[in-house]
């Protein structure tokens, strides 16, 4: 674990805090970074056998109760379309999922993974009082929201994350960066700065 990476403080949105954020949330702390990760809905929502017959959860339901009741539900559908998986990896890194929305703790990047939920994020920190002038960078990368998407976004972020480390002047210099990133990876990256 490389110290430096754990004083930056990372936060990683999507919109129900199940796939694409969770997936960045337990790379980028298996890599030895300080990070949390958050959804902006109203409520969970994961697939259910046809489309919309949804399961809708509270942001209070723990990542194992999710997993218990799909099991009851139909344990064979809820394997096959990996989301039993997905809910065992994520009880593994946390307990519940997290509104965004919520959260009043201070982050030194912060990566949305849906243009959507990057507009959600920037209007919650730009509706909050200004306390300490800290800059946050809230970079978005869209992400399809599936499992093989979700792997090869989290290791972009995390590359990401590697890379913003290095920098001499973050301030001055996550512009250029990203800019490489766009050609490297082919995405283009909404990026801002706002301010707790």
């Amino acid at each position: 674990m490389d110290l430096r990476w754990s004083s930056l403080r990372v936060a990683v949105v999507c919109s129900n805090n199940q796939n694409r954020s969770m997936e960045a949330h337990g790379l980028l702390s298996k890599r030895g970074f300080n990070v949390r990760s958050f959804g902006t809905g109203a409520h969970v929502r994961l697939p259910g056998p046809e489309p919309g017959k949804q399961n809708v959860y509270d942001f209070r339901t723990t990542y194992d109760e999710m997993f218990h009741d799909l099991l009851r539900k139909d344990e064979n559908f809820y394997a096959q379309n990996g989301i039993l998986h997905m809910l065992d990896r994520n009880r593994r890194i946390k307990l519940r999922p997290e509104r965004f929305q919520d959260c009043e703790d201070e982050f030194d990047l912060i990566f949305t993974c849906k243009e959507l939920v990057y507009d959600q994020v920037v209007e919650v920190l730009n509706s909050r009082e200004q306390v300490t002038c800290q800059p946050v960078h809230v970079i978005n990368v869209d992400i399809v929201d599936n499992h093989r998407e979700a792997t090869r976004g989290a290791l972009i972020i995390c590359e990401i994350c590697q890379c913003i480390q290095h920098l001499s002047d973050m301030e001055n210099d996550i512009d250029g960066m990203l800019q490489a990133f766009e050609k490297k990876t082919g995405k283009a990256f909404l990026h801002t700065v706002c301010f707790y």
